[in-house]
């Protein structure tokens, strides 16, 4: 399912339930210097990560100065983000003249402990090639290094490397529990572009074989994938970044099934093994 960029005056974009990524939540928070936001999601631990501006937190007497540095976009400098447990009362305010905030969440009904993830504090992978046009990087926001500290929920900023080309290909799916095959993991995304009048393609396919569905990203758009083979692609001359929720139905750990046409792809994408061990 595709949204189309919109106002939503700080109100989730993907609530609790939803009916297509019930596992996952999703909101983007604006304020301006001085403004202050609270939450707190029942049945769901989140994580607050700043796309642009800085923001104080307070979980519940847990505080995080200074949270997120970037200015200009996405693409000026490393993500920071905050894990808040589930149905804990998170406030933040805004510390720069303006800030947006992604708010990422999964279903979780454990109470864990909040912590900060630093911008030195990230997992980092960068696979594909030019050649292949899969060149891309992924900061790893929840990660691998955090496990142990989280219960179902994946947060990750995923880049182009270059202008234009593919994402998530060779197709993959995580839409059913069959260890060790496969898990299911609903996904959601937020898409920005460079230049930001930029735009791209998401494909999704229910069944290999046959015809699927196509969505015409732009600045903003978000993504929905409960089920299906998805990848994605930018135009030529311009640079993709999305913000990817992942929230897993019985375990943390991701395991991808890729799609049996295109399977031997992956002996063709440098390092791409390795992109598929970080979302353990």
């Amino acid at each position: 399912m595709h949204i189309a960029p919109f106002d939503n005056a700080n109100k989730p974009i993907v609530d609790i339930d939803d009916a297509t990524v019930p596992l996952n939540y999703f909101n983007i928070v604006k304020l301006k210097k001085g403004q202050a936001f609270e939450y707190a999601v029942p049945g769901y631990e989140t994580c607050i990560v700043p796309a642009t501006g800085t923001v104080d937190v307070d979980i519940e007497g847990f505080k995080v100065p200074a949270l997120g540095q970037r200015v200009e976009d996405v693409w000026d400098g490393e993500p920071e983000g905050v894990y808040v447990p589930t149905a804990a009362k998170a406030t933040m305010v805004c510390t720069t003249d303006e800030a947006e905030v992604f708010v990422a969440g999964a279903r979780y009904d454990k109470v864990l402990d909040a912590f900060a993830v630093r911008s030195d504090e990230l997992d980092k992978v960068q696979y594909g090639s030019d050649d292949t046009k899969t060149h891309r990087k992924i900061k790893h926001i929840l990660g691998t290094k955090y496990h142990d500290k989280v219960g179902r929920l994946l947060v990750s900023e995923l880049f182009t490397v270059g202008a234009g080309g593919w994402s998530g290909f060779p197709s993959h799916k995580h839409d059913t529990d069959r260890l060790p095959i496969e898990t299911r993991h609903d996904e959601t995304y937020n898409f920005r572009f460079k230049p930001n009048h930029g735009s791209g393609v998401q494909m999704l396919q229910r069944e290999d074989g046959k015809s699927g569905d196509a969505y015409h990203l732009v600045d903003g758009s978000t993504i929905c994938l409960d089920s299906g083979y998805h990848p994605c692609a930018v135009l030529p001359g311009y640079e993709m970044y999305y913000f990817t929720i992942l929230g897993g139905l019985s375990q943390r750990s991701l395991v991808q099934y890729f799609q049996p046409s295109h399977a031997d792809q992956l002996e063709t994408i440098p390092g791409i093994k390795d992109m598929i061990a970080k979302f353990k």
